[in-house]
């Protein structure tokens, strides 16, 4: 079992900045690739980042990418979403998961454990 709790959410405005962390109970994190994904109600949820278990590869979504950065600092067990120039459609619940094996993946699917969520909203 493993078990992961998100934090960092909050309230800010268009243009700013945010840090989501992610940590993770449980052996070998190592062993996991990790993503982030994010939810507004009405909607499906939406494929946001991943990270390879050695976080040597990512990738991100096309409507984040060169705006958020995710990485993973193994020794504290925690992955990280760094969110720059937010935009109000970034507003959502947004959810850490962990697959097991070191490819990453963009598929909910392929996600085994998920976070409680943390809501992010982005005033204009």
């Amino acid at each position: 079992q493993v078990q992961l709790v998100e934090s960092g959410g909050g309230l800010v405005q268009a243009g700013g900045s945010l840090r989501l962390s992610c940590e993770a109970s449980g052996r070998t994190f190592s062993s996991y690739a990790m993503g982030w994904f994010r939810q507004a109600p009405g909607k499906e949820r939406a494929f946001v980042a991943t990270i390879t278990g050695s976080g040597g590869n990512t990738y991100h979504a096309d409507s984040v990418r060169g705006r958020f950065t995710i990485s993973r600092d193994n020794a504290k067990n925690t992955v990280y979403l760094q969110m720059n120039s937010l935009k109000p459609e970034d507003t959502a619940v947004y959810y850490c998961a962990a697959k097991y094996g070191s490819a990453g993946s963009s598929r909910r699917e392929s996600y085994s454990y998920w976070g409680q969520g943390t809501q992010v909203t982005v005033s204009s």
